[in-house]
């Protein structure tokens, strides 16, 4: 049936949108048109629904992650794989090529250079390995036609740039590998820019170095991403970038003060200069979690153990501090927020700046996942609380994907326009 309602378009999906609005509500997320019950499944099926930032390829070369088998979060801890995509119907997105964050010397660069091409190498292999299920996206027109296929597509992002070392040119690389978004830095700062969670500023905004990754971007045809950055930073990428940028995984600060957050301020210029906020789901940045004392002791004692931050730490104390951390969340489990705190990031979200400028970006797998909202398989209930809070077909389409594509066909523009270099393979 998916395929066939695929084939309406969106016209007739706004036609039948059109429809709904006109008849009393029978249920949550349910209009009654004539005779037709028709449900917010039924709409949500008809769309292509994409997610900004799939933590997943973390998986893909450890553990007992089989992406074809069916999981499930209160036993494995995972959010994403193919029968949860196919029932919560998410249809792809971008796939994340995550670095953490170490030392700013020539030996660590090394180190996360080849961590970086190692989960890219790790991305196209899975692509390969479930070709009938899944297909590499390199260009915005991609997107349509490999869902048109029945398959999940396939974006590749880079979270963090630091394991480009001071190497911009190794951007190419990556683009030509797939990679067409990109963030320049995670927790803490870096060579590139200030992050919006270190403690204090290192350059007020982007490093000249930052300044060229953005320039380079925006040379190849990437997405810039400014979240986890500094509100300086995004600020001096809004003014710098000729094409507009995104936010990935972030959220309001009008509703949590949390630096990982965005003013209202900040949100409505990235909306005035045509970019596009996608709504996190990780529940300590929706709301402020409190742990039991129980849980604040023995967390308390771990980092007296190990010290107080991760990234200080040698690879092997960084894999034993995440073994204590596991055993330490099974024993004592973290407290978690709910999908209403989630659904009011993002409706606040909507009313600021309005749908052409908001979609979802929940870091499954890297921390996403609320309390009714423990997986993808349950993103059906997005989209019957946004019909019921009144927004429509042609917002729905625009929220679950529309708005990420208008970005990479401005980014894929610029790049034809002012394209110098015949070393970038078209």
């Amino acid at each position: 049936m998916g395929k066939v309602m695929r084939a309406l378009g969106l016209t007739g999906l706004a036609l039948l949108a059109a429809a709904c609005a006109e008849q009393p509500q029978d249920a949550v997320g349910s209009q009654v048109v004539g005779q037709q019950d028709v449900s917010a499944s039924y709409l949500h099926d008809r769309l292509m629904v994409l997610d900004s930032h799939l933590d997943t390829p973390a998986y893909f070369h450890g553990g007992d992650y089989v992406f074809s088998d069916r999981g499930s979060w209160s036993e494995d801890g995972t959010n994403v794989d193919l029968p949860r995509m196919n029932e919560g119907g998410l249809d792809g997105g971008f796939w994340v090529i995550y670095t953490g964050q170490g030392p700013l010397t020539r030996e660590s660069y090394a180190a996360a250079r080849t961590s970086a091409l190692m989960r890219q190498a790790a991305i196209r292999e899975f692509a390969a390995r479930y070709a009938d299920e899944v297909e590499l996206a390199f260009r915005a027109e991609d997107a349509a036609r490999i869902h048109a296929a029945g398959k999940k597509i396939v974006y590749q992002s880079i979270e963090n740039a630091y394991p480009l070392g001071e190497d911009i040119d190794l951007m190419q690389t990556l683009y030509v590998g797939g990679v067409r978004m990109i963030s320049p830095a995670h927790f803490r700062n870096n060579q590139f820019a200030d992050s919006a969670t270190d403690v204090s500023p290192a350059y007020d905004g982007l490093s000249p170095l930052g300044e060229e990754l953005v320039r380079e971007a925006n040379r190849l045809g990437m997405i810039l991403d400014g979240s986890h950055a500094a509100d300086t930073t995004v600020y001096d990428m809004i003014a710098l970038s000729t094409t507009p940028i995104i936010l990935s995984h972030s959220g309001p600060r009008g509703v949590y003060d949390h630096p990982r957050n965005v003013p209202d301020e900040l949100l409505i210029a990235l909306a005035d200069s045509g970019g596009v906020i996608q709504v996190n789901g990780l529940g300590s940045y929706l709301e402020k979690l409190v742990p039991s004392p129980e849980r604040a002791a023995a967390l308390a004692a771990l980092e007296t153990e190990f010290g107080g931050s991760l990234y200080d730490l040698s690879p092997a104390q960084q894999q034993a501090y995440r073994a204590a951390r596991d055993v330490l969340n099974a024993q004592f489990p973290p407290p978690r927020s709910s999908f209403e705190t989630f659904m009011t990031h993002l409706l606040y979200t909507l009313e600021l700046v309005g749908p052409d400028h908001v979609g979802l970006g929940a870091d499954w797998d890297g921390g996403g996942g609320v309390d009714g909202m423990e997986d993808v398989s349950q993103l059906p209930k997005v989209t019957a609380r946004l019909l019921e809070a009144g927004y429509t077909a042609e917002d729905l389409e625009k929220i679950w994907g529309g708005n990420m594509i208008r970005l990479l066909q401005a980014a894929e523009a610029e790049s034809r326009a002012g394209l110098t270099s015949p070393g970038i393979p078209r």
